[in-house]
């Protein structure tokens, strides 16, 4: 059948399956960021809100920053990075960071930028075949008051306790201090060659350590056959698998349906590749899930592929899953949910609500009551376009929020081509004509020789929010995103010497921006704060000035170009009186000045730039230490190796 079959079978919605400590009265501790000034989580606190209050640092004397140290991560590993992710953690008096591509994990002195130990583990030719061989984006950190400990993903998929006083493997956990993650995923897997691992740090519960998975990216995987990315918690102290909750459920799972023609069997991705969050108090762990393989072409996976595509919520005691929700019917754009939700308080028409809220690539924001799962605002099931790619299978309606509003630009058409001049946009245009334009969830085409070059799907998988996440400013209940104005043209071709799935992403040709320029209206880069009482947007602004290279492009001579930014993702941090925003990694020209931003929160307006060495490309974090607030950020570029930058006030 050539890619007519719709979906009658809507399981995927909203299913609450079980309310564990939401059964009853209950109190919960509210999101209020970081305490006693630490920062022992990726994004701050367990709620992922990346907020800290902290004021020290205040817009009377934010422009006096200077840099206090410098931390330099050029000799870890054969090669200098060039795209360095990293969060740093501070506990206890120290900061823990990864660096290399080896991933070698560091703690470092919080005055000085001492390093005063380092780990790294030699994986060999398993190493060589890692999926993300790259520094990762930080580490997790377990106490139980006494003993500290700080938890490493490697990129061959290995997690290692480390004691946080010195740096060695604790004997007591797994085997001589490391656990073999690419066993116990209850499918079998080549410990050497298969290319299975994970980028993010562990989320800690309790005594639990909960651990995601990350394979190649999926645009053109080699084969339909892949691994599972199925979720596992861990014992803190021994290392011992507690529990796995399948993403791609398993016969006598719930949603196990979903998975059509046995496609489950052999369906691997569908893994949490990015940082997820935490209810301490609830004990829930929040999974934003990626799609199953592969990303642009499902015909292999007929149906609507639960939990592909879905925030889970999991009891981190017991893996068992208390309430889903499915943001994409089975995937085909590479709308994974790509960041870290956030846990926030909000008042909604007078209404008292726990809420997670999950940013997308698509430019939603999915907000729900995070103990029962039901929906803040309506969320629509709404017709969308069907392709007519031979084989695939297409879901008739995708899941719209009524609120809070897009923060981004959503689909394409011809009046969203760039037109900072008539000659610019008439290029455009017929660039355009071998593409296919439409509205959001318009489906990938096939690439023809010398016609069709695919689909403009927009924001396409480097537009809209991704990894960076969002900040939540408790507050005033604000929700800071930082997203890219970025279509991907999709093309999809037959290629059997690559791989064995019928269709997988092509290489379009001729559908770059006229000459060397974006091919949509700027602004390439946002920051947008949304009232999460009321969903509306409060602020929005370009994320960086307008680079030298679209200032001085001969094609614009004499035009007034508006604050164009940039199409990468802004790291944002929020503090009790500013936010702040770098210039974020993946940018588009060869500037080499990085800068820190400081924003009037109420307002968006810029109160202070800081040069930084290059630009941030880890998400910044702050912390207090011996009466100091500082700022620290991940810092690379092209010829600027990676290293980490501090930053405080003067004396």
């Amino acid at each position: 059948m050539k890619g007519s079959h719709r979906c009658s079978n809507r399981l995927g919605r909203l299913v609450v399956l079980g309310a564990g400590l939401g059964a009853g009265p209950f109190a919960l501790a509210a999101q209020s960021g970081t305490t006693e000034g630490e920062w022992r989580y990726w994004a701050g606190d367990a709620g992922s809100t990346r907020y800290a209050p902290l004021d020290q640092i205040d817009a009377s004397n934010v422009g006096d920053l200077e840099i206090a140290w410098r931390w330099q991560a050029r000799n870890f590993g054969p090669t200098p990075e060039g795209y360095y992710r990293v969060t740093p953690l501070y506990a206890n008096g120290v900061l823990y960071a990864t660096a290399g591509f080896r991933r070698a994990a560091v703690a470092i002195d919080p005055e000085t930028g001492e390093t005063l130990w380092m780990y790294r583990l030699d994986e060999g030719e398993r190493g060589r075949n890692a999926p993300r061989g790259n520094s990762g984006r930080g580490v997790g950190y377990w106490t139980d008051g006494v003993e500290e400990r700080v938890l490493l993903i490697t990129p061959a998929y290995h997690m290692v306790s480390l004691d946080a006083k010195t740096g060695r493997p604790d004997p007591a956990f797994g085997e001589d201090g490391i656990v073999d993650l690419k066993l116990g995923l209850g499918r079998e897997v080549d410990l050497v060659n298969d290319r299975i691992g994970s980028s993010s740090p562990p989320v800690v519960v309790g005594d639990v350590i909960v651990v995601g998975a990350a394979l190649p990216q999926g645009g053109r995987p080699p084969t339909k056959e892949m691994p599972p990315g199925h979720v596992r918690g861990f014992d803190a102290r021994t290392g011992e698998q507690l529990w796995t909750f399948h993403t791609i459920p398993q016969p006598g799972d719930p949603g196990h349906e979903t998975w059509e023609d046995e496609s489950w069997d052999y369906t691997g991705n569908a893994a949490v590749w990015t940082p997820f969050t935490a209810d301490l108090d609830l004990g829930y762990v929040y999974l934003p899930v990626e799609a199953g393989t592969g990303d642009y072409y499902g015909g292999h996976r007929p149906g609507d592929n639960l939990y592909s595509q879905s925030l889970v919520c999991v009891d981190a005691r017991t893996g068992e899953v208390v309430w889903y929700f499915q943001t994409v019917h089975h995937g085909i754009w590479d709308f994974d949910p790509p960041a870290a939700p956030v846990l926030m308080d909000i008042t909604v028409d007078g209404r008292e609500i726990q809420a997670v809220a999950q940013v997308t690539k698509q430019a939603f924001t999915y907000v729900f009551d995070r103990v029962t799962g039901e929906p803040v605002w309506p969320i629509e099931e709404r017709p969308v376009p069907a392709g007519d790619v031979p084989g695939e299978w297409y879901a008739p309606t995708q899941p719209f929020p009524t609120l809070p509003v897009p923060f981004d630009m959503q689909g394409a058409t011809e009046d969203d081509l760039i037109d900072l001049t008539p000659e610019l946009k008439a290029e455009a245009l017929e660039i355009a004509k071998n593409l296919t334009l439409g509205e959001l969830f318009t489906p990938p085409t096939v690439l023809v020789e010398g016609g069709n070059q695919g689909t403009l799907i927009t924001p396409g998988s480097l537009g809209g929010a991704n990894w960076p996440g969002a900040a939540y400013d408790p507050e005033t209940q604000r929700l800071f995103v930082g997203s890219a104005t970025r279509g991907t043209v999709i093309g999809l071709v037959n290629d059997p010497e690559s791989s064995n799935m019928r269709y997988i992403a092509g290489r379009p040709r001729g559908v770059g921006g006229p000459q060397g320029l974006p091919i949509l209206k700027p602004p390439w880069g946002r920051i947008t704060a949304l009232d999460m009482n009321t969903g509306q947007k409060v602020w929005q602004v370009a994320n960086d000035h307008t680079p030298s290279f679209v200032d001085e492009h001969p094609a614009l001579e004499g035009v007034d170009v508006p604050r164009t930014g940039r199409p990468s993702r802004a790291g944002l941090l929020a503090t009790r009186t500013l936010l702040f925003a770098g210039t974020g990694g993946g940018t588009m020209s060869a500037d080499l000045t990085g800068l820190l931003r400081a924003h009037d929160k109420e307002t968006g307006e810029i109160l202070a730039e800081i040069e930084l060495p290059s630009h941030q490309t880890g998400v910044p974090m702050t912390y207090m230490h011996d009466g100091s607030q500082y700022i620290v950020a991940a810092v690379a570029g092209r010829g600027v190796p990676a290293e980490l930058v501090a930053l405080r006030l003067p004396g």
